[in-house]
């Protein structure tokens, strides 16, 4: 069986540098890289997983999650990617602390000094777009402790990198399909999240600057749900009594569930365009029933699996040159009939 020191020597390199080759490490040009490679497939190399097992007992690493409720059965996908790549990652010494909190900046404050209390190497963080937090995570990063932000981003944090989705180019698609699947007059009513969470500001930045050029729809509703299903069918409810001339909505986060209820109890007197964000269960029922017209996806389960892969190979080798700035997810969008 071919060794690690063979390939070194036939390469004319260090056993440093086939290392990195083979964890896709930077520090090696593209012509060393090939050559690695090419030594690498004749010999039919394959790593010792025990060895490298043994090797990551030394240096366990135990990285911290911090994401939004329950009550946004969205971040049940990030787990799951969350939960997929640890259970593949414990095999070389990576553990995961999860915690889901409420949607306020204290909330947020007492999970990263619970993560802190418990040892983390690095912090996966949703963050709430709060100076305070924004503070406490700055100053993890001044202790050498990396900040990665997942689904959300925030502002004039010292990251590592971002993983989620271009939530402004969604919102841009979200105006898109607005313009596409509606003809004449549109009297719009848009539901937001929360504006301290900055995917849901830009979302809705998006979905105004694009419909600016389109005189014929008119925005003549906007209020906050805080992605709570409760408050999104209050809010609906009231929006539609109060303007009977509202043909469209859009929902820039969660709480779509109970807003399409409140839109199935009119939904006999008017014809309603409605377009959402992701494909949780809920959404996806009241997309089979026609209550929403389409719905923007955004990969949650790879942003869950992505970022704790950047955090784990960064801890093993802090180099952050390969990192890149922003990793974004891929938009689809669905509608009834591809369901």
């Amino acid at each position: 069986m071919a060794t690690i020191k063979e390939i070194a020597e036939l390469a004319g390199v260090s056993r440093g540098t086939v290392d990195r080759v083979l964890n896709n490490r930077s520090g090696v040009n593209e012509e060393t890289a090939r050559r690695v490679h090419a030594i690498i497939k004749q010999l039919d190399y394959k790593p010792n997983k025990a060895g490298m097992a043994l090797a990551a007992q030394k240096k366990k690493f135990l990285i911290g999650i911090i994401v939004f409720s329950r009550k946004n059965p969205f971040f049940d996908e990030v787990i799951t990617g969350f939960e997929e790549k640890a259970a593949e990652l414990s095999f070389y010494g990576c553990e995961i602390l999860i915690k889901r909190v409420a949607y306020h900046p204290d909330a947020q404050l007492s999970a990263i000094e619970a993560c802190v209390n418990e040892g983390v190497q690095g912090l996966i963080i949703t963050p709430y777009n709060d100076v305070r937090v924004c503070e406490a995570l700055n100053a993890l990063s001044k202790k050498n402790i990396p900040i990665i932000t997942v689904n959300s981003d925030a502002e004039n944090i010292n990251r590592l990198t971002y993983v989620g989705s271009d939530y402004y180019n969604s919102g841009r698609a979200a105006g898109a399909l607005m313009q596409l699947m509606t003809t004449g007059t549109v009297n719009l009513g848009v539901i937001l999240g929360d504006s301290h969470i900055l995917c849901h500001s830009q979302r809705n930045s998006g979905f105004m600057d694009r419909l600016a050029t389109t005189p014929r729809i008119n925005i003549v509703a906007c209020e906050e749900n805080y992605d709570d299903d409760l408050m999104s069918y209050d809010i609906v409810s009231n929006m539609l009594k109060k303007h009977p001339e509202i043909n469209g909505l859009y929902f820039t986060a969660a709480g779509v569930y109970g807003g399409c209820k409140a839109i199935q109890e009119l939904k006999a007197f008017r014809d309603i365009r409605v377009i959402t964000h992701d494909d949780v269960p809920t959404t996806i029922d009241m997309l089979d029933k026609g209550i929403i017209t389409a719905t923007i996806c955004q990969q949650p389960r790879w942003q869950g699996s992505r970022s704790l892969e950047l955090m784990f190979s960064y801890l093993n080798n802090p180099d952050s040159s390969s990192i890149k700035n922003n990793y974004y997810a891929e938009l689809n969008i669905k509608i009834r009939e591809t369901t």
